[in-house]
């Protein structure tokens, strides 16, 4: 069973039996799971912990962690914009048992994690899988760590290679709101998986080179997430991750 965890800078930490219970944010960008309101409050969490964090031009996987205890509080995880192609999606990874923990860190010592550079979709999306890169695939991973409900992180080797969020629908929200507790309606889960597509390859190079039938799919996403008042506030969220597409090419 995996004990420790090896991250960006040869930073370590040990699994511990505490997972964070903090209901995470999806905002389609990244997967916040932190209890910040604001941006102020955003910035005083970040001042009064360590570990990984974002800084001007730089956006790496966030992992903080209180320093007297060393116990993780918080993270934001960014979601990578490249899915792997179909013939490698049929051979998504096979996970591990989940194990449900929290991490305690071996030093107090801030480090950088890289962000995944590749995305995985299950069936449906009812889980995103992110890796470090498709070299990842080649060999089984070793742990799944619920750090949170429905995120896990991912260790092939002892050194965490990914992530996972489990039924993204139900977590979709705009920046700082909670996520609706209620579930997501039929129309939402079909409209995320049709967002999805237009932000990743290949279908976003379709988008960016400006093909007709790429540039249709994307004005009526716009208008279908526009029209779409059961679920505001995840609709928001998902008009928010094609907002820059339809600005620069839908128009």
């Amino acid at each position: 069973m995996t004990t420790k965890l090896s991250f960006g800078d040869n930073w370590r930490a040990t699994v511990t039996d505490d997972p964070l219970h903090i209901t995470p944010r999806f905002t389609g960008d990244s997967v916040d799971i932190t209890l910040n309101a604001d941006v102020q409050e955003h910035e005083r969490f970040l001042a009064r912990t360590f570990g990984s964090q974002d800084l001007l031009w730089d956006t790496p996987d966030v992992f903080r962690f209180d320093p007297d205890s060393r116990k993780l509080v918080g993270a934001e995880l960014q979601m990578p914009y490249v899915s792997a192609d179909a013939e490698t999606s049929t051979r998504l990874p096979v996970m591990p048992a989940l194990r449900q923990g929290g991490l305690h860190a071996d030093e107090v010592r801030d480090f950088r994690h890289e962000t995944c550079t590749v995305l995985c979709r299950a069936p449906g999306d009812a889980m995103l899988i992110c890796l470090r890169d498709l070299d990842v695939l080649d060999e089984p991973l070793e742990a799944r760590i619920g750090i949170a409900p429905d995120v896990a992180l991912l260790a092939q080797h002892g050194t965490v290679v990914g992530w996972s969020l489990t039924d993204p629908a139900q977590h979709l929200t705009t920046a700082y709101a909670e996520p609706d507790t209620d579930p997501p309606s039929p129309v939402t889960r079909r409209l995320l998986t049709e967002c999805l597509d237009l932000v990743t390859s290949p279908l976003v190079d379709d988008v960016v080179d400006g093909e007709p039938a790429a540039l249709t799919r994307l004005r009526a996403a716009d208008e279908a997430l526009r029209a779409h008042h059961e679920d505001r506030n995840r609709a928001d969220a998902l008009l928010g991750l094609i907002a820059t597409y339809v600005r620069d090419y839908a128009n």
